[in-house]
């Protein structure tokens, strides 16, 4: 049977992804033979129309690094809450038109309740630290938001209300009870790399959540494993996000 939907993924690199295993997978275990996965690796967003026209049948994309946010000038409509986040990863190609989503948000919310489901306080106590300014962290600051539960951004670069590494002294540190790692340190093959905190500081009571999930147990995930934090890393939000996205291509 032909190939009538196309899928992929754009983003740039794409050499250690895991959609197009996770679509390649699933499609053989539920025999459907009309949809086809792969990676579109394009090394800047004004690549995007050319790939477009050249590839038949596109049903939909998905986006990852770095064009979350670049994406949606190019875009003919976007979800409300995607648009509310400010950076889509999902794309449905309808009647010729682009319309644009965040997947990560539903991937992000259920998986970080799943994490903090055992905690003792109410959320509006919480407080979480968001490692990272980039497409990714707009989603998780979107969920905390929805949950009730106060976020600060870190960066190493100064700016309005956002924090810097070297400002977290332990201190400070420790009057947040959830570190979210949205960058992308401690990624395979730079496993031994991971954000610059005071881990010592870190308590049982601490929840650590790393959106990295290439290797399983990041360098910060241990740093806060040994210490005894709860921990959690990103693939059942990336499992949850396809599966969003599938049901958006697919209704």
């Amino acid at each position: 049977m032909p190939i009538t939907n196309q899928l992929g993924l754009i983003g740039y690199p794409l050499s250690h992804s895991f959609s197009k295993k996770y679509f390649a997978d699933k499609f053989a275990e539920a025999n459907i033979s009309d949809f086809n996965y792969e990676l579109y690796p394009i090394e800047q967003i004004t690549d995007l129309p050319k790939l477009i026209q050249q590839t038949p049948n596109l049903l939909g994309l998905n986006v990852t690094i770095p064009y979350k946010v670049q994406v949606m000038p190019y875009l003919d409509e976007i979800d409300a809450e995607a648009a509310k986040v400010g950076a889509v990863n999902t794309i449905k190609f309808e009647q010729g038109k682009l319309k644009g989503y965040n997947t990560d948000i539903y991937g992000f919310e259920h998986s970080l309740l799943d994490l903090i489901k055992s905690s003792s306080k109410p959320f509006h106590q919480l407080k979480a630290l968001v490692l990272g300014t980039g497409g990714a962290s707009k989603a998780v600051v979107h969920v905390l938001d929805k949950l009730d539960i106060f976020s600060q951004l870190v960066s190493r670069t100064k700016k309005n209300d956002v924090l810097t590494y070297d400002s977290l002294d332990v201190t400070k540190f420790k009057d947040y009870n959830i570190v979210i790692n949205t960058t992308p340190l401690g990624t395979y093959p730079n496993a031994q790399t991971c954000p610059l905190l005071p881990y010592d500081a870190i308590q049982p009571d601490h929840y650590f959540y790393d959106l990295v999930y290439n290797p399983a147990e990041s360098l910060f995930l241990k740093n806060a494993k040994q210490r005894g934090a709860s921990i959690k890393n990103g693939s059942d939000m990336l499992i949850l996000q396809a599966e969003k996205a599938w049901s958006i291509w697919t209704d």
